[in-house]
Order: structure tokens, then C-alpha cells, then sequence
């Protein structure tokens, strides 16, 4: 396989709550909800920067799209990092995450293997982990 992600969806409870946030809050730029016209197809994309994108998508929506069943979320099943420049970032992203409403399940702090990482929750459980690693800095 070729490497080729290019989105990453979270089925979210409420979709207009997840955009506030995401959009609001964290300051992703979006251009909002689109496809409410469809049944099952209103969804909201976020830039992330290098064609990878972000999509809300309802839990329903995606539990009915893929077949499967319904199922309760697991916060532990995986987690989106946020590699940032510095050790200050970490804590600048993290405080705003706070403000916007996401719960800091763990202040950052120094990590076992030489970096600065925390992680928090968003409004939907989704886990976050912001992290300055000093083997692995961003572009710009």
C-alpha cells in the first residue's frame, strides 16, 4: 500500500457543538457544515496543513455509512498528535484547547524520552496528545 492519507474522520455526537470547537476554539479553518441536503451527509472539513484534512462527521452518520453497528466510544483506541515547535507551544496549545472546552486529561509535562507532551480530550472524548519532540520538530 501507498501511503495516501489524506483525512482523518471523528464521528462526533453533535456536529454543530464539534465545529464550534474545532473552528471556534482550536481556530482549524473550515468552511463549515456542508451537505445537509443529504440524509446521513452533513459533515464539516478541517485543514491541517500539507492536503491532510480533518472531518466531523455525526457517529450515526458513519456507524450507518459503513455498516456497522452503533457502538460506544472508547477515548483509548487512539489519539491524534499535535507536534508543535517548543515546549512553550505545548503549553499555549493546551491552555487553548482548555478555554475552548476540552478536558486536560494529563498537564504536559517532561516526557520518559526527552520531550514535552500533554494530552487533552475534545468535546466528544476524542484524545489529543500536544507534543514538542525535539527528534521530530514540524516544518515551519
Amino acid at each position: 500500500m501507498t501511503p495516501r492519507i489524506s483525512v482523518i474522520t471523528l464521528g462526533v455526537d453533535d456536529l454543530e457543538r464539534a465545529v464550534r470547537f474545532y473552528r471556534d476554539g482550536l481556530g482549524l479553518p473550515t468552511d463549515g457544515i456542508v451537505g445537509e441536503e443529504f440524509e446521513y451527509g452533513a459533515v464539516a472539513f478541517f485543514d491541517l496543513g500539507d492536503g491532510l484534512k480533518l472531518a466531523l462527521w455525526p457517529r450515526k452518520s458513519l456507524a450507518h455509512d459503513s455498516g456497522l453497528q452503533l457502538t460506544n466510544p472508547s477515548a483509548t483506541e487512539f489519539s491524534i498528535g499535535h507536534n508543535v515547535m517548543s515546549r512553550s507551544e505545548v503549553d499555549e496549545v493546551m491552555a487553548q484547547a482548555g478555554r475552548a472546552g476540552a478536558v486536560i486529561v494529563k498537564p504536559a509535562n517532561d516526557t520518559f524520552w526527552g520531550g514535552y507532551a500533554g494530552y487533552f480530550q475534545d468535546l466528544d472524548g476524542h484524545l489529543w496528545e500536544v507534543v514538542w519532540n525535539p527528534q521530530l520538530l514540524p516544518d515551519g
